[in-house]
């Protein structure tokens, strides 16, 4: 593989991965579990062809780039946010196409993370003779699809936990009264972190208790209606840790039809369950699930993209084994007192020298709530 150690780069090279990035980015809503992936072709300056990865599925960055290029592809260069694929798999090689098209030079902002296949579409592409030059604006392309990134190099998901609360830490009256205490357009950018999600985790006592449909509503979407086609944002798999078999299949949860994993260590109930409904059971003692072995297990099954939304105990359950990556609270101008349900429960944490530490990474306002963005330590 070419040594890019002393590889330099023009204002035009980063003008052109600038807009591969963000062409990746309009993928953001609709390719999971697929890496968001964009690719600019330029030949004498000018782009002749550019697109970016939409589904998976269907074709890659490249194949729509070329395509768009046709003939103007012959001595072009390629900009691509990610190393070009080196297999077959639904689609043909990415590697293969650019060869095939006789570009010249491409340009790679990062190298595929799979350990696996890292590097051999480069050097398919520098053994037909054409000049490769990686790590340009890498860690933006990076920031594109930190799921697909983790996944390969510790395969586990990439772990986000949602919550909201009041400014006293507070998520519910004592009766169990919740609605609303976000804003409108809190509960928006919920729906947009369920709609790039692989996966959205909840509890059975959470489904139930709150009447939860945990999908994505169209409707609720704000401005990003303006973008996306009510048909073209998936639904994200709902997974749902069952461990003393309470769900019923009559309930709201299952009038919407898309995949359902119900997670469980063999107690639950022998109902009829819709088409969409698949049963996976894990180790664990009676009424406990193995947290770790649930992402290993959706990890395996090539999410890497995890939402956790669910009550205080599931939540702190997750972060107590250090299994979050990445926390977003929102916080609404109200305070409950001290009779109101807790945002979680962390019941190993005695005493402060085990408290869990966060790096504030943002802090916003979304309407009149507060959100912060925060991540923890791997360990």
């Amino acid at each position: 593989m070419m040594n890019n150690s002393n590889v330099s780069f023009n204002d035009s090279d980063n003008q052109f991965m600038a807009q591969a990035i963000k062409l990746a980015q309009k993928g953001h809503y609709t390719t999971s579990p697929n890496p968001r992936v964009g690719c600019v072709i330029v030949n004498h300056g000018e782009i002749v062809g550019q697109g970016f990865h939409q589904k998976a599925g269907e074709g890659h960055a490249e194949v729509h780039a070329l395509k768009q290029a046709g003939d103007k592809a012959h001595g072009a260069t390629a900009y691509v946010t990610l190393e070009p694929c080196s297999h077959y798999g639904r689609t043909p090689p990415c590697a293969l196409g650019l060869i095939n098209a006789q570009v010249s030079r491409v340009v790679i902002a990062m190298v595929d993370p799979n350990p696996q296949v890292s590097g051999n579409g480069i050097q398919m592409l520098e053994e037909a003779g054409i000049a490769v030059q990686t790590g340009l604006l890498s860690s933006q392309a990076h920031q594109l699809n930190p799921g697909f990134i983790h996944l390969m190099k510790h395969k586990m998901p990439y772990v986000r936990c949602k919550l909201a609360s009041t400014l006293d830490g507070k998520t519910a009256m004592k009766s169990g009264e919740s609605k609303w205490i976000t804003g409108e357009l809190a509960r928006e950018d919920v729906q947009r972190y369920r709609a790039q999600s692989c996966v959205v985790i909840s509890s059975a006592q959470s489904i139930i208790q709150d009447n939860a449909k945990m999908n994505v509503r169209w409707q609720q979407l704000g401005e990003l209606k303006n973008s996306y086609d009510k048909d073209s944002v998936r639904q994200p798999v709902r997974v749902v840790l069952d461990s003393r078999g309470r769900l019923e299949p009559s309930i709201d949860f299952f009038k919407q039809s898309s995949k359902v994993i119900i997670i469980g260590t063999g107690l639950e109930n022998n109902h009829q369950w819709p088409h969409f409904v698949e049963h996976i059971i894990v180790n664990g003692e009676p009424g406990q699930i193995d947290l770790e072995e649930v992402l290993r297990q959706l990890g395996r099954r090539g999410y890497n993209d995890v939402l956790i939304e669910s009550g205080a105990h599931l939540a702190g359950a997750f972060i107590e084994k250090n299994l979050v990556n990445e926390l977003v609270l929102y916080q609404a101008p109200k305070l409950i007192g001290g009779d109101g349900k807790n945002l979680i429960e962390m019941p190993s944490v005695t005493k402060l020298a085990d408290a869990k530490q966060l790096s504030i990474e943002a802090m916003t306002m979304v309407g009149d709530d507060i959100k912060l963005v925060a991540t923890l330590s791997e360990k």
